[in-house]
């Protein structure tokens, strides 16, 4: 069974963090909502604090098949001063293991020169981080191993791109149909 992390800091963005969750825990993907700090909860950037799975010290990232980033502010600042977190974000890209980031969190990839040659998307107004891609204004990117996708509003496609990496295009179109969505 494939195993997913999402990361949460605090200020992150509610609706793109949860959305990813819930269609992945739907479609019966192992997601688990992973604090980068030592707490049980995390507050995000419209005050809705959520209990976490885990904390960072708590997993083994070679149990894992995707790493997701949610943006939002200051939740995106605070992923990319979690080093231990980045430290396994390029882990993972060098090991051509799926990474996923959204809205802001992008320009976390592009600091690290992760989409470098790739096409990625991200918030308007980032689109300068993403240094070396081709920037584009789609919904959602797949280059390779990376996704990445442009905000609160591309939270549902998103989330079933994730899902169409790991169980396939039918099943994302039937959860798409199930939620409304398509």
């Amino acid at each position: 069974m494939n195993k997913l992390a999402i990361f949460f800091a605090d200020g992150y963005e509610e609706i793109e963090a949860l959305t990813v969750v819930d269609i992945c825990r739907r479609c019966g993907l192992e997601i688990d909502m992973v604090a980068v700090e030592e707490v049980d909860k995390v507050t995000g950037s419209h005050g809705i604090c959520v209990e976490m799975d885990k904390t960072l010290s708590q997993i083994d990232f070679d149990a894992y098949d995707m790493l997701i980033l949610p943006g939002g502010m200051p939740g995106t600042k605070n992923l990319e001063a979690c080093e231990k977190l980045m430290e396994q974000v390029d882990a993972f890209d060098a090991q051509g293991k799926y990474i996923a980031a959204i809205c802001a969190a992008p320009s976390i990839f592009g600091h690290r020169g992760l989409v470098d040659g790739r096409s990625a998307c991200c918030y308007p107004g980032f689109e300068s981080h993403l240094t070396g891609a081709n920037a584009t204004e789609n919904m959602v990117e797949i280059s390779d191993h990376v996704i990445t996708s442009r905000g609160m509003g591309t939270a549902i496609p998103f989330a079933l791109a994730i899902v169409s990496v790991f169980l396939g295009e039918e099943k994302a179109e039937e959860m798409g149909k199930a939620i409304i969505y398509c």
